[in-house]
Parts: structure tokens; C-alpha cells; sequence
């Protein structure tokens, strides 16, 4: 029985260890949305109500009310989706050419590309935006979304190297004598990609995809810099609202101060797409995370 019970500790001390460690990291998470969530739903005299300090004296949908009445949310929602998702799907596309011949093929200066690939990964965005405004203006891009579409097109949109680099890496955990069995089976470069490596290679393209789909979704500045104030992207939109709000209250700090649940209200509204999008396609994202983190052979 001593035996018995001696094993049995051991084998629970680590589980419950570690499955409180777990919570610890959950909590750590989930904190910031169950924190934002209730202060969206708090009405503005919560914010001088000194016995309030976590969840609200009454629930209020007024927040979001307000906000929603300012702007046109599914108009503002479904322009979102298309910039960010027509320009993530062809990011993904393009750093996946990209990726699968830095893998593949042997040729000069490889190196070099790789250098010059890691180099503006390292250079801030800030840095380019003068030059590639003054680039895109001179192509007349300004005030269009192919501003977006076009960069993504050819391997330069946002985040693009690190993305570069992850097809690069997963590509190089495919067995090379692959692409030999495939053209002496007479398939050409075009057709070894797209019916053999796109479908190996769909952990990775989610995984772009998605991460791409995130910085396009949460990019306003930019936005603003080389599409303009036609832009109405759910976050401009909400940007606009908040600053007129501001303005609204004359800076007053006790305005101020009862705008804080409006905000929350914003940044829940802004966030809840991306949120039921990982929902959604949760178990594709985890399964592309393992796969792309497999190191080359």
C-alpha cells in the first residue's frame, strides 16, 4: 500500500503542477478580454463609482449602441475583410513562390537574397514609407487598394520576409527526391508547385494567411498614408469616431475619463472578427503551427 500510494503521488504532484501552471498562463491570457469586456459594458458613472472595481453596478449595451450608430458597421466590416483578405491571399501566394525556389534551386547569389531578405526584415517600415509613397504616387496608386494588392503580389507586403523565410523553412523539410520522381513523371516546375507542394505545404499557407490577415486587419496608419480617408476600414471608422468624441468633450478630463467604456466598447467590436476567426478555423491554426515548427531534414 505504501508503494501504491507513493507512486500515485508522484504521478499527481506533476500533473496537478503542471495543470496549475496552465491556469496561471490561461488566466494571464484571458484577463485583458474578460477585463475588456466588462468595462465596455460598465455605463459611464461606473467610472466615478469608487465601490466599482471589476464588474459593473448593471450591465449596458449603450456603449456599443453609441458606437454603432456613428458608423457603418458592415459596410466598414466588409471593406476590411476584402482589403485584408484579398491582400493576405496573395501575400501568402507570392512569399510561397518565393519560399519553395530559395528551397528547391540552386543559383547565384542565393545568399545574397537571403541576406537581402533577413535585411528588411530587420529595417523598420517607417524607414521605406517615404520612398515607396513617392513610388506608389508616381504609379498614381495613391487612394487605391491595388497600393496593397500589388506590393503583396510581388513578395513586398507587410511582414513579407518573415514569411519568406517560414515557406522557406518548411519547404526544406520535404524530401528533395520528390521533385525528381515528379519531372520524370513529366510534370513541369508549374504543376510539381501546385498539385504536389501547395497541398504539403497548406499548414504553412494557413498559418500566413492568418498572421497576414491579423497586420493588414490592425493596420491604420498606413492605410491612411497610401489609400486616403477612402479608407473606411472598421478600425479607421472607429479611429474617426473616437477623435470626434474627444472633441466632442473639449479634452475635458472627466469626459475624458467617461469615454474610457465607449473605448473598450471600440476595441471589442474591432477585435471580435479576428476572435471568431481563430474560433473558427482554431484547429487548422494549432495543427499549422506544429507542422511548420518540424526542422529540416
Amino acid at each position: 500500500m505504501m508503494i501504491r500510494a507513493k507512486s500515485l503521488l508522484r504521478k499527481t504532484v506533476p500533473e496537478a503542477a503542471a495543470y496549475a501552471l496552465l491556469c496561471v498562463f490561461g488566466f494571464v491570457f484571458v484577463y485583458p478580454l474578460i477585463a475588456l469586456a466588462l468595462t465596455s459594458l460598465m455605463p459611464a458613472e461606473d467610472m466615478f463609482n469608487p465601490t466599482v472595481k471589476f464588474v459593473p453596478s448593471r450591465f449596458t449595451l449603450g456603449n456599443y449602441l453609441l458606437l454603432l450608430g456613428r458608423m457603418r458597421f458592415f459596410r466598414a466590416l466588409g471593406y476590411s475583410a476584402f482589403l485584408a483578405g484579398v491582400s493576405s491571399g496573395l501575400q501568402a501566394l507570392s512569399c510561397g513562390l518565393m519560399g519553395y525556389a530559395l528551397s528547391r534551386y540552386q543559383f547565384r547569389l542565393k545568399k545574397a537574397y537571403l541576406a537581402l531578405i533577413l535585411a528588411c526584415f530587420i529595417i523598420p517600415s517607417q524607414i521605406t514609407m517615404i520612398p515607396t509613397y513617392l513610388g506608389f504616387s508616381s504609379l498614381k496608386l495613391i487612394g487605391s487598394p491595388l497600393s496593397f494588392f500589388i506590393p503583396a503580389v510581388l513578395g513586398q507586403g507587410f511582414k513579407s520576409p518573415i514569411f519568406i523565410l517560414i515557406f522557406y523553412s518548411f519547404f526544406n523539410t520535404i524530401p528533395k527526391p520528390l521533385n525528381e520522381a515528379a519531372q520524370i513523371d513529366g510534370a513541369g516546375p508549374a504543376r510539381i508547385f501546385f498539385t504536389i507542394f501547395v497541398p504539403l505545404a497548406f499548414p504553412a499557407f494557413v498559418l500566413v494567411f492568418l498572421f497576414s490577415f491579423v497586420w493588414y486587419w490592425n493596420e491604420t496608419y498606413l492605410t491612411v498614408v497610401y489609400i486616403g480617408n477612402s479608407a473606411k476600414t472598421l478600425l479607421n471608422q472607429m479611429a474617426g469616431i473616437l477623435a470626434g468624441l474627444e472633441s466632442e468633450a473639449n479634452y475635458d478630463p472627466i469626459a475624458a475619463k467617461i469615454n474610457i467604456p465607449v473605448k473598450m466598447a471600440s476595441a471589442a467590436i474591432c477585435i471580435t472578427p479576428l476572435l471568431l476567426m481563430y474560433l473558427v478555423m482554431q484547429r487548422q491554426f494549432v495543427e499549422s503551427i506544429d507542422r511548420v515548427g518540424i526542422t529540416g531534414e
